[in-house]
């Protein structure tokens, strides 16, 4: 069963984050992205199939010209949209996204301007506290993402009194081990758990952290579904398997995608997900969020309440407050 959608629409990226792989091409020629005609299709088809959320992302997804209309689109169709964005653009873009990016998350990782602009490689913490003022001018409620790493970890705080000065969510992000960057410590993992602890407003999966305190996935008991529950495409239009980060195979879309969930290749990766040797100790945010669900295990449960707390804060208590201030949705 499809569950998300991590859908490329760009490789570009005008920040350049200490623990991204993509960044500071965004005046680099060539870099690919996804056509709206590509990207119609494949939601289409997917949404026919079950697909519930599409993660419009990249790079900076808002780098991409049509990224509103393909919000929209996906929306449309019943996929709960998602955007996260380091704010550079979005004062431009703002009125074009509004209404149709139900999950919008602004990354923030310091309450220090100067933190943050170093984190980022950009300075853009400005750009994040125009973005707060303007989308809430708009009526809209995005969280705050705070990527959590042993160097700011201490931050949380601070970043969450920022968030609730705007009633906003806080998601807390941590920072996953890749292309050779420090897992979180065992002591940055306790701070997390104990400041999030029953706290309004904040979320972290607390399978996350389970799954960190336990050394990431377990090639002899794995629990990842990257390939069952997540579908990956690139602005070249291919599917990625088993995973972005990871990816030893691209499939070009160049027949139905149900069909070429059913392939070969896509089968032999489904089967042997969560257990390559590149997947010893994996520990990515992005596939592990839908693995726990599908189905329901240990670290799934763990995270049950983070999820309801969560969703009811986005799909109930903000709708009625936008509709309580006079805002469409």
């Amino acid at each position: 069963m499809l569950i998300l959608c991590n859908y490329y629409v760009t490789y570009r990226c005008n920040a350049n984050c200490s623990f991204c792989n993509l960044g500071g091409n965004a005046k680099t020629p060539g870099v690919p992205r996804a056509s709206l005609e590509d990207f119609k299709r494949n939601i289409d088809e997917l949404t026919a199939m079950g697909l519930r959320f599409v993660d419009l992302t990249g790079g900076e997804p808002l780098l991409h010209p049509q990224i509103g209309e393909m919000a929209g689109y996906a929306q449309s169709k019943g996929a709960v949209t998602v955007v996260v964005t380091n704010t550079l653009l979005y004062p431009k873009r703002a009125e074009e996204l509004a209404g149709n990016v139900d999950l919008l998350r602004f990354s923030l990782d310091s309450s220090v301007r100067e933190e943050h602009d170093a984190i980022r490689g950009v300075k853009c913490f400005d750009k994040v506290m125009e973005s707060i003022e303007i989308a809430r001018s708009l009526g809209e409620y995005p969280d705050l993402l705070f990527t959590a790493t042993d160097e700011n970890a201490s931050r949380l705080p601070e970043v969450y009194e920022i968030a609730r000065r705007h009633d906003l969510a806080l998601i807390v992000n941590p920072v996953f081990s890749y292309f050779g960057n420090s897992k979180l410590s065992q002591s940055s993992l306790d701070v997390l758990q104990e400041f999030t602890e029953g706290r309004e407003g904040v979320y972290v999966n607390d399978g996350f952290l389970d799954l960190r305190r336990e050394g990431g996935n377990d090639v002899e008991q794995s629990y990842c579904k990257a390939v069952s529950s997540v579908v990956v495409i690139s602005p070249n239009n291919e599917i990625l398997l088993p995973c972005f980060h990871h990816a030893k195979a691209r499939l070009a879309i160049d027949r139905p995608l149900a069909e070429l969930m059913e392939s070969e290749t896509v089968q032999n990766y489904k089967e042997r997900q969560g257990t390559f040797d590149f997947c010893k100790g994996c520990d990515i945010n992005c596939y592990f969020e839908p693995s726990f669900a599908l189905p329901l295990n240990r670290f799934g449960r763990k995270g049950v309440r983070n999820k309801v707390g969560y969703g009811f804060l986005k799909f109930v208590r903000q709708p009625r407050e936008r509709i309580r201030m006079g805002f469409s949705r």
